[in-house]
């Protein structure tokens, strides 16, 4: 019975992750973004409980990437297609709009699909992950579920958090698509990226894990939503500095 619970909690990554791509098509971001974040969470604990009852499988590990490419891959490409939709339409994307006699000629009308590039380089990300038998300590480019979060930050930054100049920003077409370049590569780059996985509790042996989780616990209590960005760029930067200081060229 024991080796089911991991597979059900998996289930619930997938379900939470359907859930969150039905309100991404609705445009609802923030109801989007919660089971995204719930989604997520499932997907922790799955391998969490796997280890802990010692029921870890090859069938386990292909269900949970295959959950994680709907809730931490299609899902934020379907949050960048709306976000671009809005930043050239003014509207979310629709089936109206793609019939819409105003735009039916124009090149522009396709343009929010490379959004969805998002969810080809996390699948291709998760597949190359299954099979690669380095990123048992560490990650090689960034994981799928935090490249997620950092999409969904952007449209829970406008709602919350808004400015106009964040608004210039964040639905400006150029930078959505430099975006959605930026983390598709970041999810394939061969990027060494520590994870947070402690042997031990002493500081010495964890400096910079210790030294991450405080400054992102300071950075969401001063910066809530727009911390998601400061704490991941943090992250590629301390994970380069670990990485020259053991001799490793990334």
């Amino acid at each position: 019975m024991k080796k089911h619970i991991p597979n059900f909690i998996t289930s619930l990554n997938l379900l939470c992750g359907c859930i969150a791509l039905f309100f991404a098509f609705s445009n609802e971001m923030v109801t989007a973004a919660v089971f995204v974040f719930l989604g997520i969470f499932f997907d922790f604990f799955d391998g969490f409980f796997a280890r802990l009852l010692k029921v870890e499988s090859k069938v386990g590990l292909e269900f949970d990437s295959l959950a994680d490419v709907v809730t931490s891959g299609v899902v934020p490409g379907v949050v960048m297609m709306q976000l671009l939709s809005l930043s050239l339409f003014g509207v979310p994307y629709s089936i109206e709009l793609f019939k819409s006699s105003e735009w039916q000629s124009g090149i522009e009308l396709y343009v929010p699909f490379v959004g969805l590039f998002i969810a080809i380089a996390a699948a291709y990300r998760l597949a190359k992950f299954n099979v690669d038998t380095r990123q048992t300590d560490q990650f090689i480019g960034m994981p799928t579920p935090a490249i997620s979060i950092w999409t969904l930050s952007l449209p829970l930054i406008l709602i919350y958090q808004y400015s106009p100049f964040l608004e210039s920003l964040f639905l400006n077409s150029y930078f959505l698509l430099g975006f959605t370049l930026l983390v598709s590569v970041l999810m394939n780059v061969e990027l060494r990226l520590f994870a947070l996985k402690f042997k031990s509790w002493s500081w010495a042996d964890n400096k910079i894990r210790y030294s991450f989780l405080i400054i992102s616990a300071i950075s969401i209590v001063l910066w809530k939503f727009i911390a998601i960005s400061i704490i991941l760029t943090l992250y590629i930067l301390l994970s380069v500095l670990s990485d020259r200081r053991k001799g490793i060229n990334v």
